[in-house]
């Protein structure tokens, strides 16, 4: 009996792929939004995106914020966020080998957008390296709760 006919393809064992999503198009429609150069300022060496409510509730700032709340900016929260984020990497238990295509959760202070709050209160991310488009490392920062 020769390995070729013991090869099962995707489609054989699930049948024909209905619909895809791609990485692309999730950044395209705003889903995921790219981190962009200061990813890798920071010293990421994959493509970093944040979720759409990652970036509304840690980094969007506007200038109406500033009037209420203590002056600040979306680059700086920006730096905070993926800056915590490659912090949670370098001090992880885990081996970079465990890490690639795994997830990991850290904690970051940051003033809420929620009308009222001047003093940064804590909020937990959840770091996932996994497969991007065509099968190279990327980091997506998400919600807790987020998939």
């Amino acid at each position: 009996m020769s390995n070729a006919s013991n090869i099962q393809t995707a489609e054989s064992i699930f049948g024909e792929v209905i619909s895809t999503y791609t990485r692309a198009q999730a950044l395209e429609d705003g889903v995921l939004v790219d981190a962009g150069p200061m990813a890798e300022e920071i010293g990421f060496r994959f493509p970093v995106a944040l979720t759409s409510a990652v970036w509304t509730d840690c980094v969007a700032w506007t200038d109406s914020d500033n009037q209420k709340k203590p002056f600040q900016d979306q680059s700086g929260r920006l730096y905070d966020v993926l800056f915590m984020a490659a912090f949670a990497i370098q001090t992880s238990e885990r081996s970079n080998d465990r890490l690639l295509y795994g997830e990991l959760l850290y904690e970051l202070y940051r003033v809420p957008r929620d009308g009222f709050s001047t003093e940064a209160k804590p909020v937990t991310l959840k770091l996932i390296i996994g497969p991007g488009d065509h099968g190279e490392p990327v980091v997506t920062i998400l919600q807790p709760h987020e998939d």
